[in-house]
């Protein structure tokens, strides 16, 4: 049994700042006794998250240590809202000067309340395991390629405006899981037309319009970009498991929808899988609503499309806890005497 005030609260929030100087942008850690030297302009950002991701994985507590210090600090960061609640979870926050960055633990209540804020995994901290022999490369569709996935929509969740399409959601994914550490990225036509979203120029201008992308100059029809959301340039231990992220993502098995189903039902697959890892899954509407920008109705609808695709055995929703519960259409039935629709019946 864990006793209230066994153990002191242990502050766990890292600022660091970019000020122009002239030999280059210096960055400014308020816990570094040795100022950085300069840094190369085209860097820097990369650099500032880099240099925060240290202090995390220097400053590594068990859960059962790490308090909401965003209420510590008398809930100063974000407008009044209902109270602490939930797990706490690291937060990165972008000042709105776009020049500094605060890393802390905070509540999921004050994450939620908290503008220009994205959730940072644990797995993205974790750190680099000794090189194995080369083997044989495991299937796609593990927990690693899963947790990216699902950190990435979630972080677009919050990063993009919630009327942006399924569309543009697909490629703002896939530019997040591609991009180096600068930011830029290249997206081929070969991609994009397996995506069935080549020349769709009006889900790049969405981006654009939103502040998260800038489109660069590129041989038509690989487009190149680089993106303006830092969040999403968070440092990442494997760059390998990225690229195995995004190339998942496209067929994201066991949930992978036939050809020709529009975005919106392909993103909603996609959330579903990356939640997915046995025959009966289980997650919030309300959550799952979030990820792909639509109502809970909304995600009602695609989920009976889902079932009518044969993607989903069937579907049903908990009105009371507001959860969801969706099962595969091989999982063995449970129990002699239900259908598959007895025991995951749409509705």
């Amino acid at each position: 049994m864990r006793l209230a005030g066994a153990h002191a609260a242990v502050r766990r929030i890292w600022t660091v700042e970019l000020r122009a100087r002239a030999g280059g942008p210096s960055l400014v850690c308020a816990h570094c006794t040795t100022p950085p030297p300069p840094l190369r302009a085209a860097s820097a950002r990369s650099a500032a998250l880099a240099h925060l991701a240290r202090h995390a994985r220097a400053g590594a507590l068990p859960g059962y240590l790490r308090t909401c210090q965003c209420r510590e600090q008398g809930c100063s960061w974000h407008p009044r809202h209902r109270g602490c609640a939930g797990p706490v979870l690291l937060a990165l926050t972008l000042d709105s000067s776009g020049r500094a960055w605060r890393l802390a633990d905070a509540c999921t209540a004050c994450v939620a309340a908290t503008s220009r804020t994205a959730v940072v995994p644990d797995t993205l901290l974790a750190s680099r395991r000794p090189r194995r022999p080369r083997c044989s490369p495991a299937p796609l569709g593990g927990p690693v390629e899963r947790g990216h996935v699902r950190a990435t929509l979630a972080h677009l969740a919050v990063a993009v405006p919630q009327s942006t399409s399924p569309g543009a959601r697909l490629l703002a994914l896939q530019c997040a899981l591609r991009a180096d550490a600068s930011g830029h990225v290249q997206l081929p036509g070969g991609l994009l037309r397996g995506m069935r979203l080549c020349g769709r120029g009006e889900l790049w201008e969405e981006l654009e319009y939103a502040g998260w992308l800038r489109r660069m100059a590129g041989r038509h029809p690989q487009v190149a970009v680089y993106l303006l959301d830092t969040a999403a340039l968070f440092p990442q231990p494997d760059n390998r498991a990225r690229a195995r992220a995004a190339q998942w993502a496209l067929h994201p098995a066991p949930l992978t929808v036939p050809t020709g189903l529009p975005p919106a039902v392909r993103l909603t697959a996609l959330a579903l899988a990356s939640h997915t890892s046995g025959s009966t899954e289980r997650g919030d509407m309300s959550a799952l609503a979030r990820l792909c920008g639509h109502s809970p109705q909304q995600t009602a609808e695609l989920l009976d499309r889902l079932v009518a695709a044969q993607t989903l055995a069937g579907w049903r929703h908990d009105w009371e806890t507001d959860e969801v519960f969706w099962q595969l259409p091989s999982a063995p039935r449970t129990g002699h005497s239900h259908r598959p629709t007895d025991d995951c019946s749409t509705s």
